[in-house]
């Protein structure tokens, strides 16, 4: 059965290791016959969750702010895999994305006891270094505080500059996460 992703790609670089993970996963996951859509979120205009808790009130545009999460927004309600793609900064995702995946909120404010639309998830990272226990422990913690399921983790270490991930097993890796979804 075809399954629809939606990739949020928090890497403030367009062409960097993150990128390329995601273009290995997508690679994969579209020759299984899924759909992708993918968001890079540095090119887009978000801001900030304010905590308003003013969502929810128009299902097509839940969030009081009008940016760019209105793209985001009819992608994500109609998916059934969530990708969270991001560089290691600081030990965590970086500030695009978790800027972004707060906004989400706005989605479950529209739901009584503010329910999270079930989805399935995949993270995705690449660092210089190997310390993903942070990122790894909030990411865990979220699948299990919104009832989501991980598919996956695939976790690049060793890969800082731009094109530092060619020939590394972490793309196949990736590719073979993406095909292998059912």
């Amino acid at each position: 059965m075809s399954k629809k992703i939606v990739v949020l790609n928090g890497s403030p670089r367009a062409n960097g290791n993150t990128s390329a993970l995601i273009a290995a996963f997508t690679q994969g996951a579209e020759e299984a016959g899924h759909s992708v859509t993918s968001f890079h979120l540095q090119s887009m205009k978000i801001g900030a969750c304010i905590g308003c808790f003013g969502g929810g009130k128009d299902p097509k545009s839940p969030c009081v702010q009008k940016d760019d999460m209105d793209i985001i927004y009819p992608a994500y309600r109609e998916a059934d895999i969530v990708v969270l793609a991001s560089p290691l900064y600081y030990w965590t995702v970086s500030g695009q994305l978790k800027c972004a995946f707060d906004r989400l909120f706005a989605v479950a404010e529209g739901e009584p006891g503010y329910r999270n639309p079930h989805k399935e998830s995949v993270l995705i990272m690449a660092a210089e270094g190997s310390g993903f226990e942070e990122t790894v422990f909030w990411y865990d913690n979220l699948m299990r505080h919104l009832g989501w399921t991980n598919l996956g983790k695939v976790l690049a270490s060793g890969v800082m500059n731009p094109g530092d991930i060619d020939g590394k097993p972490f793309l196949e890796e990736a590719r073979k996460l993406g095909a292998g979804l059912a």
